[in-house]
């Protein structure tokens, strides 16, 4: 099948399937607060990391939801890791509440402090990364026209681990159990890892080899 993103046949497929092709992407689970101390806490589907050094990572609101405003405003949010025994805590966040009141009490959370940043850290979460924004941008389209989406990048400054799944100095991440966004209704949850290692000169860090679950 071939189509022109601008001539889908909805009769084929009545359903956009652009996000169930880039799959899996990691859930950005994003806490802020705005300058007047409001708390903030919702999922967001389109989110990365886009360099190691230093660590960056970034999310994408369509259009100014409460997380992009407030990390505008005070230059600092707070990505927490959504697991799957977080899942349904995790969905309850994306309810569309009044403006300004937390989904932290709304989902049954604890908050918990962080150290470098203002906004909480979902206290169950097995990894939380404390980020100051470095940019906020306005994504176009190929013709130059706005389109809805921000992309908020912030820079990692401070990162939080459950000691419980630090194992040999590695992170087992099967463990924890993430889960990842995926298309229409559907997530997927990390249940097995296997590696590849690059050829000489490949570039990346060492990775020490391990057994994988």
């Amino acid at each position: 099948m071939y189509y022109e993103t601008a001539n889908r046949d909805k009769t084929l497929l009545p359903h956009d399937p652009f996000k169930a092709l880039v799959v899996p992407r990691p859930v950005g689970w994003v806490s802020t607060m705005n300058r007047a101390g409001q708390i903030n806490l919702a999922p967001y589907s389109y989110f990365n990391a886009f360099a190691g050094r230093p660590p960056i990572v970034g999310f994408s609101s369509d259009g100014p939801k409460d997380s992009a405003t407030f990390a505008e405003e005070t230059r600092e949010f707070v990505w927490n890791m959504a697991t799957y025994p977080l899942r349904d805590q995790m969905n309850a966040t994306s309810a569309p509440l009044a403006r300004g009141e937390s989904e932290f009490p709304y989902a049954g959370l604890e908050m918990a402090p962080c150290h470098l940043v203002r906004p909480p850290r979902v206290a169950a979460s097995p990894a939380s990364l404390e980020c100051k924004v470095v940019d906020v941008i306005r994504l176009k389209d190929v013709n130059g026209e706005p389109v809805d989406n921000i992309l908020v990048l912030g820079q990692v400054v401070a990162v939080h681990i459950d000691d419980r799944f630090i194992k040999d100095g590695i992170v087992d991440a099967v463990a924890m159990q993430p889960i990842a966004r995926c298309g229409y209704a559907d997530y997927a949850i990390v249940k097995d890892m296997f590696q590849i290692i690059r050829p000489a000169g490949g570039g990346g860090e060492p990775v020490p080899e391990q057994k994988r679950g």
